[in-house]
Formats: C-alpha cells, structure tokens, sequence
C-alpha cells in the first residue's frame, strides 16, 4: 500500500498550516506511522514564498515541543490535487479557492481542518482563525485546535490503514 499524504492549506503559509504541518507529523511520528503518513503544507497567496514561518508561531509551537524551523512557505499547485489524499484548508475562504483550483479528475479530499475536530469547545467553529494580526492568544488557540484536530485526523486515517 502506498503511503497516505496529507496537505495543510492556509493563506500564506507561514501561521496556520506549518503549524498543521509541524504537529500533525509530529502526531504521526510519535505513533511511528513515518512509513505510512506524509505530511506537508502550503498557501494559497504567494507573498511568503520560500520564507520560514511566522515567529511567533514558531515559539508558541516550539514551547509545547513542535519545531517547524526548517518547514519553508510554498503556494498551492495543480499537481497536489493529484499528490495528496487529503488536502485540508484552514478556512472557508482558502477551501473555495482550492475548490476552483481542484481538477475535475482530482480523487483527494478536499474539506475544512476543523471538520475532524472532535472537542466540544470548538464546536462553534468551523476555521482555524488566522492569528496573523491579533495577540499572542491567537497562536495559543490555532495551537489547541490544531493539536485536537489532529488527532481526529489521525484516528480517521489510521481507521483505513
């Protein structure tokens, strides 16, 4: 069997998704699932391209143990649709532009992060929020969401390996 492949998606690559990116693969490394699980992230705007991620996203997930120093911004192409299993936007907004980007051939799954969160206090969400332009709270709250998300996803993915 060949290995499952998941893609996070945000705007600029460089908050949401390399968080994503660096806790779900920690997730699945820790659970030794290397050989089966690939992970990585990219943007739908180009502005950060080739650029390491937010540091302030970097040191509230390296303080709870995730690094994503090396993880660098990249945009979105055609040819994940066809590379990635799942491909998982942090909001509504980068969800329809991958819908308009996704060829009609495409057999991944396309569908919102937090649809695999399973926490009560988050059910009023339906988007990771962008912590971009708000205070340090808002790398704390993407962190708790992303790491509950993740397990949901994980537990989804392992229910078909």
């Amino acid at each position: 069997m060949s290995k499952i492949s998941v893609l996070f998606v945000c705007l600029g690559n460089i908050c949401r998704s390399p968080t994503a990116h660096a806790v779900f693969q920690d997730k699945v490394s820790a659970q030794n699932l290397d050989h089966k699980i690939t992970v990585d992230s990219a943007g739908t705007g180009d502005w950060h391209l080739g650029l390491p991620p937010d540091k302030r996203a970097q040191k509230y997930a390296l303080a709870r143990g995730f690094d994503m120093s090396d993880l660098r911004a990249r945009l979105v192409v055609e040819e994940d649709f066809n590379q990635f299993d799942y491909i998982l936007a942090m909001d509504h907004s980068n969800f329809s532009n991958l819908r308009a980007m996704q060829p009609q051939n495409s057999a991944c799954e396309l569908s919102l992060f937090l649809d695999y969160s399973h926490n009560p206090l988050y059910s009023d969400y339906q988007e990771v929020p962008d912590p971009y332009y708000g205070g340090d709270s808002g790398f704390n709250l993407v962190l708790d969401m992303v790491e509950d998300a993740s397990e949901g996803l994980l537990a989804h993915i392992k229910a078909q390996l």
